[in-house]
């Protein structure tokens, strides 16, 4: 059965985008196209692949089940195209990465711009998504994650800072009224801001060690903010609510100025900065090894 590949390319855009308008968007092209492209796709496998509504487009079962397959399919097509990129002066295209909120806000500020600056032919597209991901299946070439989220059989390459810390503070108002934390456990009498993923856990427990003991408590608090929404739980602790535990470069900037004063710092645990992580391929993408040299680059 021949079937159109810019027809396939269209139904994935259009799922992985959740709508006709959001893939149009991001792939440079018309809702309209990728309607008819998508209906001409059904009309020749006889088979409804998206449900449409006024509000949303989701895959029917089997539009799930080519979705599955062709991810990684289009990307072998990519790659295979890609090839042609060697024969350039300067590698083009575009470089997908998936990361965390965290590597959005602390990672990337810091190399985006230079790296945009070294190869303008390449388009950076950064889709910002905490929790495990699958790469290949979202549709993205490479991510960014922590030791502990690394997908199985990726190859990984340091990238930012090589450590960090967990940081815990609260506003001096709060510490005068409520009193000064000695230990982690001394957290469960107090109030805490706390954040949930999009799995549905709590950032909790809070972890903490000194001197090779480690503590973890469980603390409770009046506010739960679904984690990207940080500005928000670093507002209300500014302004008093409870007591904070986040990135240590997150908070910063507030225990510089003074608006929050730090809380147990013996206790603030250092754990190692974030990876680079894609596909072991023998040939990757000409925008993702431009990448991958740029950071080697910079890695001391």
């Amino acid at each position: 059965m021949a079937v159109d590949l810019g027809d396939l390319t269209a139904f994935v855009t259009v799922a992985r985008a959740g709508g006709f308008r959001e893939g149009a968007r991001g792939g440079g092209t018309s809702a309209s196209s990728l309607s008819e492209a998508v209906r001409r796709l059904e009309a020749r496998l006889g088979v409804r692949l998206l449900n449409r509504t006024t509000r949303s487009v989701a895959p029917t079962e089997a539009g799930a089940r080519l979705l599955e397959r062709l991810g990684p399919a289009l990307g072998e097509v990519e790659a295979a195209l890609d090839v042609v990129n060697g024969f350039r002066d300067r590698p083009a295209g575009t470089l997908r990465l998936n990361v965390p909120l965290s590597a959005a806000r602390l990672v990337l500020p810091a190399i985006v711009p230079p790296f945009l600056a070294a190869y303008p032919e390449i388009r950076l597209e950064i889709v910002v998504e905490d929790g495990f991901v699958d790469v290949l299946a979202a549709g993205c070439d490479a991510g960014i994650r922590y030791d502990e989220r690394l997908e199985q059989d990726m190859i990984a390459v340091p990238i930012g800072p090589r450590r960090q810390r967990f940081a815990t503070a609260a506003a001096p108002s709060y510490l005068d009224r409520r009193g000064r934390p000695a230990h982690p456990r001394d957290l469960l009498a107090h109030d805490c801001l706390l954040g949930r993923f999009p799995s549905g856990s709590l950032t909790a427990p809070w972890e903490f060690e000194r001197a090779g003991e480690i503590v973890r408590v469980d603390p409770s608090g009046p506010l739960i903010v679904r984690v990207g929404a940080s500005d928000l739980i670093i507002a209300a602790a500014v302004a008093g609510t409870g007591i904070i535990h986040l990135f240590e470069d997150w908070l910063r900037p507030h225990l510089d100025s003074g608006v929050l004063e730090p809380v147990l710092e013996p206790w603030w645990q250092v754990f190692s900065g974030p990876f680079l992580y894609f596909p072991g391929r023998r040939h990757l993408p000409a925008p993702l090894r431009a990448f991958v040299d740029f950071i080697a680059a910079r890695t001391p």
